[in-house]
């Protein structure tokens, strides 16, 4: 086989003319070795990666036999290019999870990729065994992107579909095929010489005939040339069709074997991975390591998966061979074996495996019964691409003979959104469940619960759940539950919707007390990703408390998150969204943005409709603010078209429903904001959401008066309101509405007011959004305690352009405005960057604003971009995940 020469193993060739190739083929984006099986590939890749003068990084990858877990794919090729790069962290190992977006994780290792310093190459080996489609279309937009340093290998037996037109027009794809990796004749006669092996020189080319220079057939024959008394018959009878060829090698190589090594490599070929003590199971007999290693060292198909050399699996082709003479053999031994090696694998935690070989033993009844019984820790462990697979693994009709395979249908079904069919799953297990001896029923019954609180909770059925939730804990904590681990894993979960539930009800304080109980109970039993979850929700479940409280929280949440890879998931969305709308309320528009923007990027893959909601709500709040006010129309109304997909009212529907009316008067469009607040319940018109809009209608309207009478209820605190910000809205209006009247010492006095409420929170956005702002520079500073908030708000608010402020010419900055400039480009709020600089708040807001004077700048993010323009900032900055964490960033 191709090889290198210095390797120290028989047998094995220089073939300098293909590592040549590879050399000169680093230069381009990316290199395609496609070949058929045993070709040489794989040998041909260690004898490039492992030749001398190597300086460049290389990554390998090969991918497992029949792999369909996208996810598990990216996470292996992400944790080889880190081993590579030098950049191993054991306690940031990323973490497979039940919801994955590949786009995100493409363009994390894009990222990983420009982050390392000299060139870089990633193998990817038996990329043929690759069966999730939606990898490939994720893999091309890698490749197709990848920064000038770095370069890819790909390995497989066929042409993988990877859209590479593009690549292959700039010269940018380097192909080596079928005929490239052939074995000449000269090749063929010095590997028959590397393997001690002499044949007259007709004879050397007859093979080299027969085989048409295929490596495995090439080493096939060696190895069984070794040892037989006629190589010149051996070599002329080598033909025939595949099967033909195929029962004659086996023949002669396996049966030339020693009896307990034929009996290890036919027994052992029903695995896809066999290590000694399996081996030992399978065969009866003790000794499978020592002769598994010796058969990797004599090249002799079996390749060792790990460094330490306790894994291996057979060459594929040598699989494959193994089983077809198994089949001949020992047909009746085929399901014991599949049996055996279930059991082995489900006693050693590895169920997805067990489950598999007890379905190649046609053993559906126990597979699905394993199946039901660990689907939600599967799941839980990220591997719902695995449990898919195994679902189609099953016959057509097996439903029937094994009903509870329908909870795990409907465990697939909540995973991706499918809720009816998830509640007809779930409806077909509970009837059955009724039929089962106790033990079982109740298990049954309590997993069924539990998906069924699920489905509550993703329908937006609130009160379903609170309805089913006490029952289930109640039926945890009981004494019939027998499986603890399985109990825990269900409080858990509960406690984790009761939670989310409450959150969207506005239960602030219960929601916070039961997601730090459920991420507690998450961490003690080992859990990370329920606990995340938990911690993610809780940063909104915190804003009823404080604003700064929320972005403590959500930002622990992150970097929890960011330790298992989830940073880019749907499971740490509700972390995004929450950091988005504090930034928001408080004036941060640019950071909002860039938050929303992560937000939405981790819920492509799927999201409940309370994150939907509250995302599009958000967005629409940021565009209003920003005067986007048809965008901000059109986000309103999608906000408003989730929930009416739920079951029930989101708590926070009454401030979407108030957003669009008030939205329609303000683009001049009062009878379509009449016709929105026609369709509005009569419990929901008499929230202080909605009163505040009746009341913008009423000011576009010309009505000062009307709109005073609207807002009545809300300012003297009869109206129910879900926040704080509400009541300042209020105010402002009826400041706009006393300036309306001629009444300035009233409107003065409800700005003092809507200044008094925001104060605390430094909640700008009412400002922005009711256009009450303009009524501050009127406002006398030294006649308010508000003087610096009311100056945030008029930076926020102020309609300076970056065009034309990046036209003014820059006055100097003093040292501390350079300095305070540097923490522009972070994450950073203005609270955190005063904590860093050792001054108070007030010191910040003064420096901020005269750095906005002096670059004429509108906000944040133009201050950065006019400070880089007069090179004031460079190409890098500060950023940080967190107060006193500092770090560069290029």
């Amino acid at each position: 086989m191709a090889g290198n020469s210095g390797s120290g193993r028989p047998g094995l060739i220089d073939r300098r003319a293909l590592v040549s190739t590879l050399d000169r083929a680093a230069g381009r984006k990316v290199t395609m070795i496609s070949a058929p099986a045993g070709s040489g590939k794989t040998s041909l890749l260690r004898a490039w990666s492992a030749g001398p003068g190597r300086t460049r990084r290389i990554a390998s990858l090969t991918v497992p036999p029949r792999h369909h877990d996208t996810q598990l794919f990216w996470l292996g090729l992400l944790g080889a290019v880190r081993a590579a790069a030098g950049t191993v962290d054991e306690t940031d190992t990323p973490t497979a999870t039940p919801n994955f977006d590949g786009r995100a994780m493409v363009d994390r290792m894009l990222a990983e990729l420009a982050g390392i310093d000299g060139p870089v190459v990633f193998v990817i080996d038996d990329l043929h065994e690759l069966e999730a489609p939606d990898a490939f279309e994720q893999l091309t937009a890698l490749l197709t992107n990848l920064p000038p340093h770095a370069h890819a290998v790909l390995a497989a037996r066929r042409d993988p579909p990877l859209r590479l037109q593009q690549l292959r027009l700039a010269g940018e794809l380097a192909e080596i095929r079928s005929a490239h990796m052939r074995f000449t004749e000269s090749e063929t006669r010095e590997f028959l010489a590397a393997s001690g092996l002499s044949l007259p020189a007709d004879a050397a080319a007859l093979l080299h005939e027969r085989t048409e220079g295929w490596a495995a057939g090439l080493r096939l024959a060696a190895l069984s040339l070794a040892e037989h008394p006629d190589p010149g018959r051996f070599v002329a009878e080598f033909s025939g069709t595949d099967r033909t060829v195929a029962e004659y090698l086996i023949a002669e190589m396996l049966e030339r074997q020693p009896a307990d090594v034929q009996r290890l490599l036919l027994r052992t070929s029903v695995l896809d991975r066999v290590n000694g003590e399996l081996a030992d199971l399978l065969t009866e007999s003790p000794g499978s390591e020592r002769i598994l290693l010796e058969l990797e060292d004599a090249n002799a198909f079996v390749v060792a998966l790990d460094p330490q050399r306790t894994w291996f699996r057979y060459h594929h082709l040598f699989s494959g061979l193994l089983r077809l003479e198994l089949r001949r053999t020992l047909p009746g031994q085929i399901p014991i074996l599949h049996t055996r090696a279930a059991h082995w694998f489900a006693r050693h935690g590895h169920i997805a495996e067990a489950i598999g070989h007890l379905q190649a033993a046609g053993a559906w009844t126990e597979a699905a019964r394993l199946l039901t019984d660990h689907a939600l820790s599967l799941t839980l462990d990220g591997q719902a691409g695995t449990i898919r697979a195994l679902l189609r693994s099953f016959p057509n009709g097996c439903g029937s003979d094994a009903p509870e395979l329908a909870l795990v249908y409907a465990i697939a079904d909540l995973d991706q959104l499918r809720l009816d069919q998830a509640a007809a799953h779930l409806r077909i297990v509970r009837a059955h469940a009724a039929t089962t001896p106790p033990q079982r029923r109740h298990r049954l019954e309590l997993a069924v619960t539990a998906l069924e609180l699920l489905l509550a909770r993703l329908h937006g059925h609130f009160d379903g759940v609170f309805e089913q939730v006490g029952s289930l804990l109640s039926a945890i904590t009981g004494p019939s539950t027998a499986d603890v681990a399985l109990g825990n894993d269900l409080r858990a979960v509960a406690l984790l919707n009761l939670g989310v539930t409450e959150a969207w009800s506005l239960r602030l304080r219960d929601s916070e007390r039961h997601l730090l109980e459920g991420a507690a109970l998450a961490q003690e039993i080992g859990r990370p990703y329920l606990e995340v979850a938990c911690r993610a929700q809780l940063g909104f479940s915190s804003t009823g408390a404080s604003f700064t409280l929320a972005r403590e929280r959500c930002r622990a949440a992150l970097a929890s998150a960011a330790r298992h890879g989830w940073d880019d998931q749907p499971v740490i969305a509700p972390a995004l969204a929450t950091l988005a709308g504090v930034q928001v309320w408080t004036g941060e528009f640019d950071e909002g943005q860039r938050w929303l923007d992560r937000a939405r990027r981790a819920t492509q893959a799927g999201s409940e409709p309370g994150i939907r909601l509250l995302l599009h709500l958000t967005a629409g709040m940021l565009s209003a603010a920003r005067g986007q006010q048809r965008r901000a129309l059109a986000e309103f109304q999608a906000a408003g078209q989730v929930e009416a997909g739920m079951f029930g009212e989101h708590a926070l529907g009454a401030r979407v429903a108030g957003c669009v009316v008030a939205t329609q008067a303000r683009l001049g469009m009062p009878a379509a904001a009449r016709s929105t607040l026609a369709t509005i319940t009569e419990k929901r018109s008499a929230t202080g959401e909605i009163r505040t809009a009746v009341a913008a209608i009423h000011l576009a309207d010309d009505d000062p008066a009307a709109a005073r009478r609207a807002l009545r209820d809300v300012l003297d605190g009869t109206a129910e309101v879900n926040h704080d910000f509400t009541r300042i809205e209020a105010h402002l209006l009826d400041a706009l509405a006393g300036r309306a009247l001629g009444d300035d010492r009233a409107a003065v006095a409800a700005l003092e007011r809507a200044l008094e409420l925001a104060e605390p929170e430094r909640l700008i956005l009412p400002f922005a959004l009711t256009g009450a702002g303009e009524l501050l520079k009127s406002l006398p500073r030294q006649d308010t305690a508000h003087a610096a908030l009311i100056a945030d708000i008029l930076d926020a608010v102020r309609g300076d352009t970056p065009s034309r402020a990046a036209a003014r010419p820059a006055e100097s900055l003093s040292p501390t405005e350079l300095r305070l400039l540097r923490y522009l480009p972070t994450n950073l709020t203005r609270p955190e960057i005063a904590q860093e600089l050792s001054v108070s708040v007030n010191t910040v807001n003064t420096h901020i604003r005269n750095i906005y004077a002096k670059l004429g700048a509108t906000d944040r993010s133009t201050a950065v971009q006019r400070g880089r323009e007069l090179r004031l900032l460079g190409g890098t900055g500060i950023t940080t995940r967190g107060p006193s964490e500092l770090r560069i960033r290029g």
